[in-house]
């Protein structure tokens, strides 16, 4: 391809949109161009790279034994309805976009696939006999992301590559699940990408166990905490720790004191001259169940601690047994609305009566109580009166009536020890989220009644896998991590062209002549060859060449009626003289290996 012919445009200054060096590289070289919020064109290089990272996936995916199909991007609600997630996906905040037909039929534009593939699996697939399957597809995917950002990192439509997996055991799916492990870690080593696997939560899709592909770089949205012995990874959402230790209060009578404006943790701890660790925080919150209730939540927490939101949503989640649309801190403007004005912020204990709910005017009028083990595991502690501006000190589980049943509810933290290894600490990167993979169980298959008969001739759910990697997000996730001050610098195996052929001087026919040779040269050779023959001072080229960041670059300068030729490898601006026919066998060998 010569770039005369490339529509190729590429951008001096920085737009003004673009917050993260991938995206403002993007559209700087002309990979991508904003068509509306979230939304963006692939330009041709772009969708160059695309098809080669798709290429790389379909390549291993089917080595793993699966099955390519497409399934449609518009989905009838009355699948999601079945299995629970259409009032959580278009509600509120809901991310799916939805309309109606003329018919007046509700219908979704699918951020996922699970019900539609689950529902065709449960037609197709009628006897164990027939399984383990496992179904992929590339496929266009739209989320109505609140607040769209990052390019093709958060985007409001994106490429995805998704795959379902049914089992006719628990052990099937678990086989499976491991086979997709190791061709994850396949895909994106050959893409060139550092991508750590991470224990995650499984989020809105649910399942029971998951784990998350991430691309450590600063610009990553995710944190993850890493063991210094390299034995564990996990999102922060889902990661475990040891939290420190802190000093035991020493014994003392439970005394009630007045605290006037002493309402943080912060100002009662400094004017007490108490520890954080030795206070035990509580926590208002008011959650939305899938089935509209509206339940006040009292969560109790070590004073020195952060509460865990996603883990907070899995507890009571568990509790309600139902799906929990959002769960976010009630303010004295909510209690207002409701009609309740007996609640103390600043001030309130572990054992706030449910009475004050009373008046409710549409809440559930009792508190779902949890707590975190570093609460529960505090034998005595300070804590809230349940009146304003007072507080209890060396108060104990027992003066409370019993301590609560303690779960995990608090973020782990770099710094603290490990789990698995306590002479260990955890670590903390940034991560861009290329992949994940999940152990579905039965979630899908028992909501849609979609079963397969057994040996026994019995009807029973199927076992599912899901399994995904965002396309697009790992092609700039690829940019942020291969850049230099200059441009990008691709990975040679998802990069748009293999190598670029500058001409410094389109002028001179001795330098034409040559760079038309090699590029035809290297065209027969099998090599994807990018030829500048552009009109353009040398310094706008070597620019652009940077820019683009195509891993191999011949320049046919000054020497050409010598036929010497300046090699430069992008990933290293190695930089070596030459005679042609040299250069095209080492750019041969380095490709063609």
């Amino acid at each position: 391809m010569r770039v005369s012919r490339l529509m190729l445009v590429t951008l001096r200054d920085v737009p003004a949109e673009a917050e993260i060096t991938s995206h403002q590289l993007l559209l700087r070289g002309g990979f991508i161009r904003r068509v509306g919020s979230g939304i963006y064109a692939y330009l041709p290089m772009m969708w160059k790279v695309l098809q080669r990272i798709t290429t790389i996936i379909r390549e291993e995916m089917n080595r793993a034994g699966a099955l390519e199909t497409l399934l449609p991007q518009l989905h009838p609600s009355e699948l999601w309805q079945r299995s629970g997630r259409w009032q959580g996906y278009t509600a509120g905040e809901g991310i799916m976009f939805h309309l109606e037909d003329r018919q007046g039929r509700e219908l979704g534009l699918g951020p996922t696939h699970e019900e539609v593939i689950t529902s065709l699996a449960g037609e197709l697939l009628r006897s164990y006999r027939q399984l383990p399957v496992n179904i992929y597809q590339v496929q266009t995917k739209f989320r109505d992301e609140i607040r769209p950002r990052f390019g093709l990192m958060r985007g409001r439509e994106f490429i995805m590559k998704d795959a379902y997996s049914f089992h006719a055991d628990k052990a099937d799916l678990q086989a499976t699940y491991a086979v997709m492990d190791q061709a994850y870690r396949r895909i994106f080593e050959r893409c060139g990408l550092e991508a750590v696997p991470v224990d995650a939560d499984s989020g809105a899709i649910g399942g029971a166990a998951s784990q998350e592909f991430m691309v450590t770089a600063e610009a990553g949205e995710d944190l993850i905490l890493i063991s210094v012995d390299g034995a564990y990874a996990a999102n922060q959402e889902k990661a475990v720790s040891i939290p420190d230790a802190v000093a035991p209060l020493p014994p003392a009578a439970l005394t009630r004191l007045e605290t006037p404006g002493q309402t943080t943790i912060e100002g009662v701890c400094t004017a007490q001259g108490w520890q954080p660790g030795q206070l035990v925080k509580v926590l208002l919150l008011l959650a939305r169940l899938e089935d509209g209730q509206q339940q006040p939540v009292l969560v109790s927490l070590r004073g020195d601690q952060e509460l865990n939101e996603v883990k907070l949503v899995n507890a009571v989640s568990r509790r309600s047994e139902q799906g929990v649309l959002d769960c976010r801190p009630i303010s004295p403007d909510d209690l207002q609305r409701q009609g309740i004005n007996t609640i103390p912020f600043g001030s309130i204990g572990p054992d706030l009566a449910d009475e004050v709910l009373a008046d409710a005017a549409s809440w559930t009028t009792s508190f779902l109580r949890l707590a975190d083990t570093t609460a529960t595991e505090l034998e005595l502690f300070h804590c809230g009166a349940n009146a304003e501006d007072q507080h209890r000190s060396h108060c104990s589980w027992g003066d409370l009536g019993g301590a609560p049943v303690g779960e995990d509810l608090r973020k782990a933290r770099a710094g603290e020890r490990c789990v698995h290894n306590p002479d260990a600490r955890l670590q903390e990167k940034r991560g861009i989220e290329v992949g994940h993979i999940f152990q579905l169980g039965r979630k899908y298959s028992q909501a849609l009644d979609c079963c397969f008969t057994n040996e026994n001739g019995r009807d029973e759910p199927f076992w599912m896998g899901c399994y995904g990697i965002g396309v697009s997000r790992l092609a700039q996730a690829a940019v942020e991590q291969h850049h230099d001050d200059a441009g990008i610098s691709w990975p040679a195996a998802i990069a748009p062209y293999e190598v670029i052929v500058v001409i410094a001087n389109i002028q001179d026919d001795a330098q034409t002549d040559l760079g038309d040779m090699v590029y035809a040269t290297l065209l027969e050779a099998g090599i994807d060859v990018l030829l500048d023959d552009r009109k353009e001072r040398a310094g706008v080229k070597f620019k652009d060449a940077d820019l683009i960041g195509i891993p191999w670059r011949l320049v046919i300068g000054r020497d050409a009626a010598e036929g010497t030729v300046e090699m430069v490898q992008r990933c290293n601006r190695e930089m070596r003289k030459l005679p042609h026919g040299e250069a095209i066998g080492e750019l041969l060998k380095a490709l063609r290996p």
